[in-house]
């Protein structure tokens, strides 16, 4: 496989082969995210991919799942990405499922027709970056989209049949927007109700922007406990039919939550971590990573 620079999957595509269809990401302006600093965005041709999928071809009888990387890929114009999944099928012939990472530009520029004419073709599960519902948040991080857009792309990729995993960031609104963002957040996950959904910690890249407003003193990181008490107010304010998980190596709570039924318990286990206030429940940071 001819990957170009580090290739990034969500944690539930451990398992994938990981098809990398663009380089980078097309919006690259997250202040936080260090991901495709060192890309430029572009397009891999389809003899490029032809290429890849034919090596993996090899290994075709062990391959029930592909990733589609980098950042953005759903933004593909629609008849490469209809060639690439058709090729994998026929290339693959135990694939069962096509995952995507996408950002709401690219789920709405698809529209629900497009999106019901990859899912009937193989695309199972589009991971879609949110990190908050807070709008102050959404455009201090340059997340360049708005909390109705982000809520029309959750409802249209639903609509479409096609699985919904969503990612949101703790801590990202700072110390200062910490309650707002985790009220908003909870509810914009409400409005989507995703099958879904993954709360990350976030984690501080030297180079970043964000990086350079903490040094500067514009942006203060919550404390653990302070993050954790975070979690527990996204939690409580959000009503859902899915999967909560904080179990990403970035959290310093690990949590898997079948929503709504495990709510009340969950929100148990937080308010006793927070009461006791004791590190050793705490994921050490020397664990912790992107």
């Amino acid at each position: 496989m001819k990957y170009e620079g580090a290739i990034y999957r969500p944690p539930s595509e451990a398992n994938s082969l990981i098809l990398q269809i663009t380089v980078g990401c097309s919006h690259n302006r997250c202040t936080f995210c260090p991901s495709y600093k060192d890309k430029r965005f572009r397009i891999k041709t389809f003899q490029e991919i032809k290429e890849d999928i034919d090596e993996a071809a090899q290994f075709g009888w062990a391959i029930d799942k592909v990733f589609l990387a980098d950042g953005d890929a759903l933004i593909v114009p629609q008849p490469r990405l209809m060639e690439v999944i058709d090729y994998l099928k026929r290339k693959l012939p135990h694939l069962r499922r096509v995952g995507i990472y996408a950002n709401a530009k690219g789920v709405l520029k698809k529209g629900t027709e497009n999106l019901r004419e990859l899912r009937e073709a193989g695309l199972g599960i589009i991971y879609l970056g949110v990190e908050s519902g807070d709008q102050v948040v959404l455009d201090r991080v340059k997340k360049g989209t708005t909390y109705e857009k982000l809520v029309q792309a959750g409802k249209m990729v639903k609509d479409a049949g096609i699985k919904l995993s969503v990612t949101v960031l703790l801590g990202v609104g700072g110390r200062d927007r910490s309650k707002e963002h985790a009220v908003a957040t909870g509810r914009i996950l409400t409005a989507m109700d995703p099958d879904y959904v993954g709360a990350l910690s976030l984690i501080i890249v030297p180079g970043t922007p964000i990086y350079e407003e903490i040094e500067k003193g514009e942006f203060v990181l919550p404390t653990p406990f302070e993050l954790i008490r975070e979690l527990g107010i996204m939690i409580a304010h959000t009503d859902m039919h899915g999967l909560f998980f904080s179990n990403h190596a970035s959290n310093y709570l690990p949590i898997k939550a079948a929503m709504p039924q495990d709510k009340e318990s969950t929100l148990k286990l937080i308010h006793d971590v927070l009461a006791k206030r004791d590190p050793n429940f705490l994921r050490p940071d020397s664990l912790r990573a992107l």
